[in-house]
C-alpha cells in the first residue's frame, strides 16, 4: 500500500449523483412557505455568533433591484455575523454544509437551500460582510441548461470566471454596519415579483407576518424580527408604506387570553390558553391564529399546528367539545437525544416515529384544567335537549340479534360480573333471551346499570369474578346548533353535515341547524299550525328518530371491529361526517314514524302525505 492510499483511510466517501434531482426531490416535501422560516432562521443562528447576540432581521422589498429594473424583489437582510466569499461557497454550494454543529435536533445545512432554491430557479443572491470588511456576492440558482443548482459563476473583463463577486458599499444596507447578509429570492423568472404570496397563500400584505407568527413561539430575546407592509405605496407614505415588528404567537395569547395553564403529559407538557372573547372577533386574523388551535411545541417553533376543521377536530380529540374557538393547546415534548423533526421541517419525529397524539389526547382529557371544563359547561348552560337514550335502547332491544355487539371482558378477582368461558378475555353464557325481553332487568338481577342492557346480553349469574374491558357501544349523543344561547356550534363545525362521532370519547354530535332535519321539522310543524308549542314537540320528535338512525350506524359499524375484512381505518369511514350525513338522507321510514309519534302526542293530520 502506498502512502497515499494509507492517507485516505478504509473507507471511500459516498458522494451523490444527479444532485439537481434530490434537491428537487426533497424541495416538494417542504411547504409553500417554508423558505420563509428557514431564511429566517439562518440569520436568528447568524446573529447569535455575534459577541452581544443582539440584532434585526428585516424582510423587505430589495429597492436597488426596483430602482434599477422595475422589478419587485422579496429580499432578508439581517445584521449577523457575515460571510466572506470562501464561505459563501462552501455553506451555499454544499448541499449539506452548515456554519453550525450539524445534528438531528439542529441546523441540517439544507432548509434554505433547498426550500428556497426549488422555488427560485432565477436564483437566491447573497450578498454578506463580515469583520468591516468589504463585501461578497455569489448567485445561487437552477442551470436552465443542466437542470442542476448551483453557483453561477461570474465572468471576468479578461474573459475569466470567479466563484464570487466583491461588492462595493454602494449596495451596502443601511442597518448594516461591521456585518451581515442579505438575500434577494428572484423567483421562478427573472420577471416574477416575489413580494406576492406564492400560489393558494392566502393574504398579500401580511402572509410573511402571519407565517412567521404562526410558525414561532417566541424569538430569541435581543433579535428583533420586522417585515415590510404596503411596500407598493409611496415610501414617504409611512402610514401604509412601512416595517411590522413581528413577535410570534406567545405574545398575542398572553395578551388575549383569559387564563393560562398547563397540563403534565408522558413525556411533555400541554400548555393551555382560554382566549378572551373579543380575541375571537380580533382583526388581528391575518397576522395571528386567532381562533383555538393545536400545536406541538419545539424549540420555540410551532409544528404540525392545526386550524379550522382540523383543528377543531383535534381539540375534540382533546376533549374540547364546546368553545374549542376559545382554547389553544400546544403540546411541548420532554427533550431528549431521540426528538426531532423531518429534514423538511414539517413534523416533529420521536425516535423516527410521529408524535403520539392520541395517547397524549386521552391523558389530556383525564387531567382536563377546571377553567376549560367549567367555559364548556357555560357554552352549554343554556342548552335544553331532551334524552332520547333509553328509548332508543328499548327500541334496539326489540331487534337485539340483529345487533348482537359481544363486550370482551376479562377475569379479575375483584370484578363485579360474573364470565365463563376459555376464549381470550373470557367468554359468557349466553342468556335466555326471550326471558330477558319479559323480565325487565333480566337473570342479571340488582346489578343496574348495563348488566341488564341489551349490549351486556353475555353477562351470566355464576362464573368467575371479571370485569367488562369495552364500554357500552351506545354513544352518548349532544345536539348542537348555532342557534343555541350561547351558540354550541359554530360555522366551521359541521356546516351542511348531518354528524360526527368522535370514536375515542364514544361521543355523537349531530347538527340541529343541518337542513334535512329543519326541512322535517318546518314539514310537520307548519301541519300542526306552527305554534311555538307544537314546533317544541315537533322538533323533539324529528330528533329523537334522526337521532335513532344515527346511533344505529355508529353501533352497527362498532359490530364489524375485528373482521379481518374491516380494518380500523375502513371502520372509521363508516362514522365520517360523510358517511353519518348519507345515514339520514333516506327519510321515507323516518317520516312515517314521525307522523305516527305526532298523532299519539298531537292527533292525527289526515292532509300530510309522507315524503316521497
Amino acid at each position: 500500500m502506498s502512502a497515499g492510499d494509507s492517507g485516505r483511510g478504509k473507507t471511500l466517501a459516498m458522494g451523490i449523483d444527479n444532485t439537481g434531482f434530490i434537491v428537487d426531490r426533497i424541495g416538494r416535501d417542504c411547504g409553500p412557505l417554508q423558505y420563509i422560516r428557514e431564511f429566517t432562521q439562518n440569520s436568528i443562528e447568524a446573529i447569535s455568533d455575534t459577541p452581544g447576540r443582539r440584532g434585526t432581521i428585516i424582510w423587505d422589498a430589495d429597492w436597488n433591484t426596483y430602482d434599477l429594473t422595475g422589478n419587485w424583489k422579496l429580499c432578508i437582510v439581517d445584521t449577523g455575523i457575515g460571510m466572506d466569499g470562501d464561505e459563501q461557497i462552501r455553506f451555499i454550494n454544499q448541499l449539506s454544509s452548515s456554519g453550525h454543529e450539524q445534528d438531528h435536533d439542529k441546523n441540517f445545512g439544507v432548509g434554505a437551500k433547498v426550500a428556497g432554491a426549488t422555488r427560485n430557479h432565477a436564483g437566491l443572491i447573497y450578498l454578506s460582510w463580515k469583520d468591516g470588511g468589504e463585501g461578497h456576492m455569489t448567485h445561487l440558482w437552477r442551470d436552465p441548461t443542466t437542470k442542476q443548482y448551483g453557483i453561477a459563476r461570474v465572468e471576468r473583463p479578461d474573459g475569466s470566471f470567479a466563484d464570487y463577486a466583491t461588492l462595493t458599499n454602494d449596495v451596502k444596507p443601511d442597518m448594516v454596519k461591521t456585518h451581515g447578509t442579505k438575500v434577494v429570492l428572484l423567483g421562478m423568472t427573472q420577471d416574477a415579483n416575489t413580494m406576492e404570496p406564492p400560489l393558494g397563500v392566502e393574504g398579500r400584505q401580511r402572509w410573511i407576518v402571519k407565517y412567521l407568527n404562526t410558525r414561532y413561539f417566541r424569538f430569541p430575546k435581543g433579535i428583533d424580527v420586522k417585515v415590510r407592509e404596503g411596500y407598493q405605496a409611496p415610501r414617504d407614505d409611512t402610514r401604509r408604506n412601512f416595517l411590522r415588528n413581528v413577535s410570534g404567537m406567545e405574545k398575542f395569547l398572553d395578551d388575549e387570553c383569559a387564563w393560562r395553564g398547563s397540563v403534565d403529559l408522558t413525556g411533555a407538557t400541554a400548555h393551555v390558553w382560554i382566549l378572551t372573547e373579543r380575541a375571537e372577533r380580533s382583526k388581528q386574523g391575518d397576522m395571528f391564529a386567532t381562533t383555538g388551535h393545536v400545536a406541538a411545541l419545539y424549540q420555540d417553533e410551532l409544528y404540525e399546528l392545526t386550524t379550522g376543521r382540523a383543528g377543531v377536530a383535534r381539540l375534540q380529540q382533546f376533549g374540547v367539545i364546546f368553545g374549542h374557538q376559545r382554547v389553544v393547546i400546544y403540546v411541548e415534548p420532554d427533550v431528549h437525544d431521540q426528538l426531532g423533526s423531518n429534514t423538511a421541517r414539517t413534523q416533529l419525529l420521536v425516535n423516527g416515529e410521529p408524535l403520539p397524539w392520541t395517547e397524549w389526547a386521552a391523558e389530556f382529557r383525564t387531567g382536563m384544567p377546571s377553567e376549560v371544563k367549567e367555559l364548556m359547561d357555560e357554552i352549554t348552560s343554556g342548552t335544553v335537549s331532551n334524552d332520547h337514550k333509553q328509548a332508543i335502547r328499548d327500541r334496539l332491544k326489540q331487534i337485539r340479534e340483529l345487533l348482537r355487539h359481544p363486550s370482551r371482558y376479562r377475569r379479575t378477582p375483584s370484578g363485579a360480573l360474573a364470565v365463563s368461558g376459555d376464549v381470550p378475555g373470557g367468554r359468557a353464557r349466553e342468556r335466555d333471551i326471550e326471558s330477558e325481553s319479559n323480565g325487565g332487568g333480566g337473570g342479571a338481577g340488582g346489578r343496574g346499570g348495563r348488566a341488564g342492557s341489551v349490549y351486556a346480553m353475555f353477562v351470566v349469574e355464576d362464573g368467575d369474578p371479571g370485569e367488562e374491558t369495552q364500554p357500552d357501544p351506545m354513544p352518548d349523543v349532544m345536539w348542537i346548533s348555532e342557534r343555541h344561547t350561547p351558540p354550541t356550534r359554530t360555522a366551521d363545525l359541521l356546516e351542511d353535515r348531518a354528524a360526527k362521532y368522535l370514536a375515542d370519547q364514544n361521543l355523537l354530535q349531530i347538527n340541529a341547524d343541518f337542513r334535512v332535519f329543519t326541512d322535517m321539522i318546518d314539514r310537520w310543524s307548519s301541519a300542526y299550525g306552527n305554534t311555538a308549542a307544537v314546533r317544541t314537540t315537533v322538533e323533539e320528535v324529528v330528533h329523537e328518530w334522526f337521532e335513532q338512525g344515527l346511533v344505529e350506524t355508529v353501533i352497527g359499524a362498532q359490530a364489524l371491529q375485528g373482521s379481518r375484512e374491516w380494518t380500523m381505518e375502513d371502520i372509521g369511514r363508516l362514522w365520517s361526517e360523510e358517511a353519518l350525513t348519507a345515514a339520514v338522507l333516506q327519510r321515507y321510514h323516518v317520516d312515517i314514524n314521525v307522523k305516527r309519534t305526532l298523532g299519539a302526542k298531537l292527533g292525527s293530520v289526515r292532509d300530510v302525505k309522507p315524503a316521497a
